[in-house]
């Protein structure tokens, strides 16, 4: 079984390099999905993959690179399925 989440970070998340770093990171976890900067200043994504995969993912999520700071993490259940992770334009 597979599992998709939807991920909203706030807090110092653009202009670090975020999306760079989760798009690597879900690739080295084997994860499908997308990620792109929100005009409100946030980072969003969708992972799809193994759950243990997507766990990892969303925990590594709550600190990100090295130079953000994330202060709010919302995770909600996702229904779609992807078949490779890509970086989408800002919305």
């Amino acid at each position: 079984m597979l599992l998709a989440r939807h991920l909203t970070l706030r807090g110092r998340v653009q202009g670090v390099g975020f999306r760079y770093a989760l798009q690597r990171e879900a690739l080295r976890l084997s994860l499908a999905g997308w990620v792109r900067n929100r005009l409100d200043g946030s980072v969003e994504a969708v992972v799809y993959g193994a759950p243990d995969a997507v766990d990892r993912l969303t925990e590594w999520a709550r600190h990100g690179p090295p130079s953000a700071r994330v202060t709010d993490l919302k995770v909600s259940a996702h229904e779609d399925t992807y078949e490779k992770f890509e970086l989408r334009p800002t919305a």
